[in-house]
């Protein structure tokens, strides 16, 4: 293959060809709602097709394609909500009287076929073939269709992927510019601030990229740069704080609750001994084991006693102390966590909306090979988890302390800070939601631990075709570029 073949326009187009098979085509592939759906339909000013008015037709079991257009009637706030209000006015140019979301659908696959065209850009700067390996890795990891049916649905997860995959991208743009432009500086703290305020979960992320966001000042030392860099980071950092702190109280009670009788109560040696290290009356231990949304808990989650009793006492703060003081019991829940963070399938919720005549509850395997190549194949244990994190932060580290140039430093310095996201998006799920529904609060983990795969998977094979190239030099038989 000659070294001057666009290999970022192939990887490009083919993302196209695949997410057309796998979400523009028939039969409609989406993600059934489990309730989360409402505050960013209520606040984008959308709502359920009155068509499908049966709770068996809106939740769980079957997915919806179309919804109706309505007044603005919240003010849920996240980043979310950008690319929500951009495909609600392209579908209102196509029809006004129902919205589809197909059009969401799209506005996420562009984006996604973005981060593929830039990542693999990236890549061929090294050599071909950590291009190949990225170009390869990404269509048959990103667009699998459990990362691609969320899409074609109202949740918040497509935002996190697409915006680490972008933070990712512009970053290693930023540092392969001889001399970084204001405008790919930018880039990087919008697409920063999107990942970071696309969940409450995530809003930590953007703290973190904020201060990370100094490392740019050294790059250019005129005033016109420092102020773009000072803006970025103290405006990234402020947004993020301030969503964690305005958050709904409604959304941290529930997560409290979740942290609390699903977490750390959740088969306990000792409930009542829990309660009392919380801080928290022992008449609670009868709620252990019981979600937020149950409706047989033996103490009401909204009931005026739990107010008094439970959320005025509880804060995460009180979590981590618990934690920190018991820490094997955090080592137990993450242990389970990563049993189940392998499996990227969601079996609760439908793929298959009801006219397409599937079960309810029935999931697309269409281009499924990573997902099922996971859950078959890589081991469920918290020490794994460990020893790969470790064992990749070695290996930029190593990159760091061998390179000879800042784009070298600022590219394992980046693919450090996914890490960095892996592993606060496996503790935080734990930490600040308990169990439940675990396997879609780790599907930011996925993302990040799938990244740093086809990562290291891209710097193996560039090292080994170095190799080779070498040997190829020294045996006489010309030099290539591998």
């Amino acid at each position: 293959m000659n070294e001057r073949i666009k290999l970022e326009y192939a990887a490009a187009a083919a993302a196209i060809g695949i997410l057309i098979g796998l979400l523009f085509a028939s039969p409609f592939v989406g993600m059934a709602d489990n309730g989360d759906f409402l505050r960013v339909l209520m606040t984008a000013g959308l709502d359920y097709n009155p068509a499908a008015v049966s709770y068996e037709d809106r939740f769980f079991g079957w997915a919806n394609s179309v919804f109706d257009y309505e007044g603005l009637r919240g003010a849920y706030i996240t980043s979310q909500l950008i690319p929500v209000y951009i495909a609600r006015s392209l579908g209102w140019l196509y029809d006004q009287t129902l919205f589809n979301v197909r059009f969401l659908g799209a506005v996420y696959s562009a984006l996604l076929v973005s981060a593929v065209f830039l990542i693999v850009r990236s890549g061929r700067r090294h050599s071909l073939s950590a291009a190949l390996m990225l170009a390869a890795g990404l269509l048959f990891v990103f667009l699998d269709v459990r990362y691609v049916a969320y899409f074609n649905s109202f949740f918040a997860e497509p935002v996190s992927l697409l915006f680490l995959l972008l933070t990712a991208a512009t970053g290693l743009r930023l540092a392969q510019q001889d001399k970084p432009t204001t405008g790919a500086a930018l880039l990087f703290f919008v697409c920063a601030f999107m990942l970071a305020t696309a969940k409450l979960q995530n809003t930590p992320i953007g703290i973190v990229l904020a201060l990370y966001g100094l490392r740019l000042l050294p790059l250019r030392w005129d005033r016109a740069w420092r102020r773009c860099v000072l803006w970025g980071c103290s405006t990234l950092f402020l947004l993020s704080a301030l969503l964690y702190a305005f958050a709904p109280d409604g959304l941290k009670h529930i997560n409290l609750y979740q942290t609390v009788f699903f977490g750390i109560l959740n088969e306990s040696p000792d409930v009542k001994g829990d309660l009392r290290d919380l801080g928290l009356p022992e008449k609670l231990a009868v709620n252990a084991g019981t979600n937020f949304f149950q409706t047989d808990a033996p103490i009401k989650q909204e009931a005026p006693e739990m107010k008094e009793d439970f959320y005025d006492r509880m804060s995460h703060g009180k979590v981590m102390l618990f934690y920190a003081t018991h820490p094997q019991r955090l080592i137990g829940l993450l242990d389970r966590a990563a049993e189940r963070g392998v499996q990227l399938k969601i079996s609760y919720l439908g793929n298959y909306e009801k006219s397409e005549g599937k079960p309810a509850l029935a999931l697309s395997d269409r281009y499924s090979g990573w997902s099922r190549l996971k859950a078959e194949f890589m081991p469920r244990s918290l020490w794994f988890v460990a020893l790969f994190y470790l064992l990749y932060a070695a290996v930029c580290v190593v990159e760091w302390l061998r390179a000879r140039s800042t784009a070298g430093r600022m590219t394992a310095e980046l693919m450090l800070l996914v890490a960095f996201v892996g592993v606060f998006s496996f503790v935080i799920p734990v930490v600040g939601d308990g169990l439940a529904d675990l396997e879609k609060h780790l599907f930011l983990y996925n993302a990040a631990s799938d990244m740093m795969l086809v990562a290291a998977a891209a710097w193996l094979v560039h090292r080994i075709a170095g190799l080779i190239g070498g040997r190829r030099r020294r045996s006489g038989y010309g030099s290539y570029r591998y």
